[in-house]
């Protein structure tokens, strides 16, 4: 049983702001480029599974996340967030486009470069418990990935382990256990500690507390980005919660059944919504304050199929300002001022006021 912890160091930014006050700096250099991304995963259906259909999880996207920033991700279940963090990690493959990152495209990595390149980069998933190997102590799964990284060995990689334990709040005595011993708050430290031993430049954060108690969300989104703070960490934060992707995020983007609606900083979002789905969002999001009512309009209706989505602009269904042209013409995603991206028709600059729907 491993009972003392040895001093260590890990690399930390050079930033002397407290993470929780997120003025860690953005670089202008973008770690990450998406361009015209697709991702279409097969499917069979009909009898004996004869016909092939084709799933557009991932359709024609384009986004850049700049070194040190936080990019918010956020949309309803099934849009495809989660299949743009993993086409970004490498864990699968585009059918169509590119990803950069560091202005290098992944599709020019062979396997023992990727396997080098995910050094760089961790994952944060949604359920901590069911990402946690059951079979592993909190030592051996911290120690894994240092192991197949090849990054230290004996009393190093035991200065490494303490450190990290440290930073995600969690005890020495806690190394010898195994994952059912802990609380779902306690496991995702754990997963949080799995990727800081890495020390990795891109962390993406798929959903990291909507498995949590609600009295235990505010504290692991604390702690993500304290270590963000300290160790200048790019997040992509993946959530349907807008609450949550406003209060991390330097920018986000808005999906909606593959594709991207609208993109601008957090501000700017929250203040002046241009697209009616994110005007959506924004009134179902809850606010602490009973005294407080928002104006917009519910969305009614359901999500289209993401195997026969429908022409034209895919909010079109369920969108109170509809017209023929959104039917026949896929709108694109262009910039109306000051980087603010709409995917919208009739939204040509900032200062765009939708009349009362229909």
């Amino acid at each position: 049983m491993i009972s003392r912890a040895p001093k260590a160091k890990l690399k930390v930014a050079k930033t002397k702001a407290p993470a929780t006050s997120r003025k860690v700096k953005v670089s202008k250099k973008k770690l990450i480029e998406v361009k015209g991304v697709k991702k279409y995963f097969e499917t069979k259906r009909g009898i004996f599974a004869r016909e092939s259909k084709w799933v557009h999880a991932v359709d024609d996207v384009n986004f850049y996340i700049r070194k040190g920033e936080v990019f918010g991700l956020v949309g309803e279940s099934g849009c495809g967030k989660t299949t743009v963090g993993k086409l970004i990690l490498g864990l699968i493959r585009p059918t169509a486009g590119e990803i950069y990152f560091d202005g290098r495209s992944l599709a020019g990595f062979d396997e023992e470069e990727l396997r080098k390149l995910r050094r760089r980069m961790g994952i944060i998933y949604q359920h901590p418990q069911s990402s946690l190997n059951p079979r592993m102590t909190v030592h051996t799964t911290l120690s894994r990935p240092i192991d197949i990284h090849k990054i230290a060995e004996g009393s190093k990689k035991e200065e490494i382990i303490f450190k990290v334990l440290e930073e995600v709040g969690l005890e020495p005595q806690h190394l010898d256990r195994y994952p059912h011993e802990f609380s779902g708050g306690q496991q995702q430290r754990i997963a949080i500690g799995r990727v800081l031993v890495l020390n990795p430049e891109f962390v993406v954060l798929d959903e990291p507390t909507s498995a949590l108690d609600v009295s235990v969300q505010a504290h692991i989104l604390n702690l993500l980005s304290e270590l963000q703070g300290k160790f200048g960490f790019t997040y992509l934060l993946i959530s349907h919660d807008l609450n949550i992707v406003d209060h991390m995020s330097d920018r986000i983007a808005v999906m909606y059944v593959g594709k991207i609606v609208e993109l601008t900083d957090k501000k700017e979002l929250r203040e002046n919504a241009l697209h009616p789905y994110t005007r959506s969002l924004l009134v179902v999001a809850p606010i602490a304050d009973p005294t407080r009512k928002r104006k917009g309009v519910v969305l009614k209706g359901e999500v289209p199929s993401v195997i026969s989505p429908p022409p034209g602009c895919r909010f079109h269904p369920r969108c109170s300002y509809a017209k023929p042209i959104c039917k026949q013409s896929e709108p694109e995603l262009h910039d109306v001022g000051d980087g603010h991206m709409v995917a919208c028709h009739f939204v040509k600059d900032r200062k765009h006021k939708w009349p009362s729907p229909h």
